[in-house]
């Protein structure tokens, strides 16, 4: 912070606020995790000042014998780490990773096959407001209205009557396992590939808590920043087959230069999602998630799908006569982040959102576990029985700072200015 400091007392102090704000509120944002400092030292690193234009051995520019020393670390550690045949680290994140991936494999205006974005997808799987949906002809997908899981009976009719060049499994929002080996028949049913886009489960599936899609699909996207707790910037596995293709399409296809302090990041946190400490946090960060969902049910909240087996809990505060949006500012007031979000039944009442999406990553990493899960569970029940209660919602806050100090994300640091 010296330096910052010295240039730019201004950002110098909003940093030091937000790592206030990090260490005195409870974050179950599920896109989120907390990043370990060697991260944050590579991110803020050197490598930061080199242009790198092409690939390691074949660059556009001199200067990279140790960016390309970098690159080949981050690639070979991330085929490691997943068993897989082929690496791209280049992507600047999880969109222009799923974007490269359409492009290298399919034709414009070929047809795919996602989940829809309210039964738990994502924009960049064809939602009508993504530049994806400008390119490709995308079908959607839905979760079985009772059950909210995915109806693979349906998934195969859709198939065979829409004839895909590709299927997309992954979602944002779906707290269930996806069964990679009936998506990846049905794909091969109707002679698509099959694309997985584990952003928010990269983590779980590193650390082999969950079933990995890497064996089954052709291709497999991720980002770094979730529950593998690493740095910003996306990653693309694929079979090798596809290399080729794919290294065309992001350099010089859809980007140029790529910045080397986030390879090397991604670098770092490859090796250390090596680590029994990180399978740990993983571990937990799913027991964690099933003990703050059974929770919440027995404190009067519907959990969407009934439970979960990642680290996400969807939870339907429209049946307990909440908006989504009421939900997530009442839960901020009292030091708990959260996100609202669109649950399967809003999907026939558009523009409405019920749902407020829980992750237990961020909160697993700080050493919380399911006793902490207890207490989280009965402050946001007691923030949402009740959203103008400014006497409750107090005392909630409280807790919930009594909570975090318990739990630091960074022992021992200040960031005074």
């Amino acid at each position: 912070m010296h330096y910052l400091e010295q240039d730019d007392p201004e950002i110098a102090e909003l940093v030091r606020r937000e790592a206030e704000r990090i260490e005195t509120t409870l974050n179950l944002i599920a896109a989120e995790s907390h990043t370990p400092h060697s991260v944050m030292a590579a991110l803020g690193s050197v490598f930061n000042e080199k242009t790198i234009e092409g690939y390691p051995g074949r660059r556009f520019h001199a200067g990279c014998i140790h960016a390309d020393a970098v690159e080949e670390l981050a690639v070979s550690r991330a085929r490691a780490l997943f068993g897989a045949e082929y690496a791209n680290v280049q992507p600047h994140s999880g969109t222009s990773a799923n974007l490269a991936v359409y492009f290298s494999l399919l034709k414009t205006a070929d047809r795919v096959l996602a989940m829809s974005l309210p039964h738990g997808g994502h924009l960049s799987h064809g939602h009508s407001a993504s530049i994806t949906s400008r390119c490709f002809e995308f079908a959607h997908y839905p979760v079985d209205p009772e059950t909210e899981r995915i109806d693979y009976d349906r998934v195969r009719q859709i198939a065979e009557t829409f004839h895909p060049r590709m299927i997309v499994a992954g979602a944002s929002a779906y707290p269930r396992l996806i069964d990679y080996d009936r998506m990846a028949e049905i794909a091969a049913g109707v002679g698509a590939y099959l694309m997985a886009d584990m952003a928010h489960i990269a983590g779980l599936v590193a650390a082999d808590v969950i079933p990995s899609p890497v064996p089954r699909c052709d291709v497999v996207t991720f980002t770094c920043y979730k529950t593998l707790m690493g740095g910003r910037g996306g990653v693309i596995l694929a079979k090798g087959a596809h290399g080729d293709s794919i290294d065309r399409t992001i350099f010089p296809g859809s980007q140029g230069t790529s910045p080397v302090n986030a390879i090397a990041a991604k670098a770092v946190t490859f090796r250390r999602a090596m680590a029994p400490d990180f399978r740990r946090i993983q571990a937990q960060t799913i027991a964690n998630a099933q003990h703050l969902a059974a929770g919440l049910h027995a404190r009067g909240f519907r959990i969407v799908t009934g439970g979960t087996e990642n680290h996400q809990v969807i939870v339907d505060v429209g049946a307990r006569g909440l908006s989504g949006d009421l939900a997530e500012k009442t839960l901020e007031r009292v030091g708990i982040i959260a996100n609202r979000n669109t649950i399967p039944s809003d999907a026939v009442t558009p523009p409405s959102v019920s749902g407020v999406r829980l992750g237990t990553g961020a909160l697993a990493a700080r050493g919380m576990g399911i006793t902490e899960m207890g207490r989280v569970a009965d402050m946001i029940a007691a923030a949402l029985m009740d959203p103008e209660d400014r006497q409750r919602l107090e005392s909630v806050a409280s807790n919930g700072r009594r909570l975090c100090a318990g739990f630091p994300v960074y022992p021992g640091e200040r960031y005074d200015t």
